[in-house]
């Protein structure tokens, strides 16, 4: 188990690496991170290099407290969905990486993990592993094509955890309302801690307690919604100006 973090009303720390060294990068503090908050996810150097030796994910670093909705945006291909199935561990992280209420989630048993951190997304996507555990296993451990049913089925095995990928690209504006109505409520109502990737800036404005931009596999901005106009990073500032 990993020690906890002697700040607890910090929302999201993360670190840069410069140079190669890390540098502290923001610690934001928002309403939803009470005094006293429990840390949901801590990660630690999360690295991931693809089969041609592309780097993925340069080493991330993040504290995600209980019960706020995190959103992270940024570049295709900058690492947000790997980000996200590390968590869930369609991708299975390397050991002493990832953490969820002090446990590394590689000790977990896999399904029920994936029962407690509920990953949604709009494409089938593979887990790690043969042709034949992914025929076979596929209906249990895959994320699901996202509809706003798909959304509410979900729910109803009350997860601690939801992670969303794309969550209303395909889906009409009120059915997309409704679900970031639905999601808000459980926050505040029920705890729910929410990770949620988007190319939409808006959607993440109107329902994320802090944002979270990731270029080229690193963290460079952490902000809260109503501050993204303030981002720093050169990369960041033109998918913002792009994408707003």
């Amino acid at each position: 188990m990993l020690p906890e973090s002697p700040q607890k009303n910090l929302l999201i720390e993360t670190s840069l690496q410069v140079r190669g060294i890390k540098n502290p990068l923001l610690a934001v503090n928002v309403e939803a991170a009470k005094d006293g908050a429990e840390t949901k996810f801590r990660i630690r150097n999360l690295t991931k290099v693809s089969d041609a030796g592309v780097p993925i994910l340069n080493g991330i670093d993040m504290d995600i407290p209980k019960g706020i909705i995190v959103g992270i945006i940024g570049p295709s291909g900058s690492g947000k969905s790997t980000v996200l199935r590390a968590l869930n561990r369609l991708w299975e992280p390397p050991s002493g990486t990832v953490f969820i209420d002090g446990h590394d989630v590689t000790d977990l048993d896999v399904l029920g993990h994936r029962r407690k951190v509920g990953m949604l997304f709009q494409l089938p996507a593979l887990f790690e592993g043969t042709v034949a555990d992914n025929v076979r296993y596929g209906p249990q451990l895959k994320g699901k094509k996202l509809t706003d049913d798909e959304v509410y089925k979900t729910l109803a095995n009350e997860p601690e955890v939801l992670l969303l990928d794309e969550p209303t690209s395909a889906l009409d504006p009120i059915s997309t309302q409704n679900i970031e109505d639905v999601l808000v409520k459980l926050k505040e109502e029920q705890g729910l801690t929410v990770v949620i990737v988007s190319h939409s800036i808006k959607q993440i404005q109107r329902i994320a307690d802090v944002v979270c931009l990731l270029v080229n596999g690193e963290i460079v901005e952490v902000l809260k919604p109503g501050e993204l106009s303030e981002a720093k990073h050169p990369m960041a500032q033109r998918f913002l100006e792009l994408g707003s």
